[in-house]
């Protein structure tokens, strides 16, 4: 039964997130922030989608990272990837993105990667 549920919630999301994306985009003046949260780790993408190409990139399995995440739960996790991929967005010359919440809640993990990122000073 289980099994069922977990589906019905990921193509709830999966619907969530094409209605997003409809109206969402990334250019290359500002592209698009993704965020990804499967049950153990967060993924962070900046994708200009007019060339279709991950321009930066940044998770919680990230080897520069995993030294730092060693006493941290998830959320505290999450603001760092935040706080790491704006910090390689600017040096990238990305001073802007839009936020891309990848069909889930703005709460949690998804607003810690947000408020990491506007930390490090990057314009969401």
């Amino acid at each position: 039964m289980a099994d069922i549920t977990g589906r019905k919630k990921h193509a709830a999301r999966k619907r969530r997130h094409r209605r997003v994306r409809k109206q969402i985009s990334g250019t290359a003046t500002r592209p698009r922030m993704n965020v990804f949260r499967s049950n153990s780790n967060t993924f962070v993408q900046v994708i200009d989608d007019m060339a279709g190409r991950t321009l930066v990139a940044c998770s919680t399995i990230d080897r520069e990272l995993s030294p730092a995440l060693v006493d941290k739960n998830k959320v505290e996790a999450a603001k760092l990837v935040g706080q790491t991929v704006a910090e390689r967005a600017k040096a990238a010359g990305i001073e802007r993105v839009v936020f891309d919440r990848g069909g889930y809640k703005y709460t949690g993990r998804v607003a810690a990667v947000a408020q990491g990122a506007r930390d490090a000073g990057l314009q969401l």
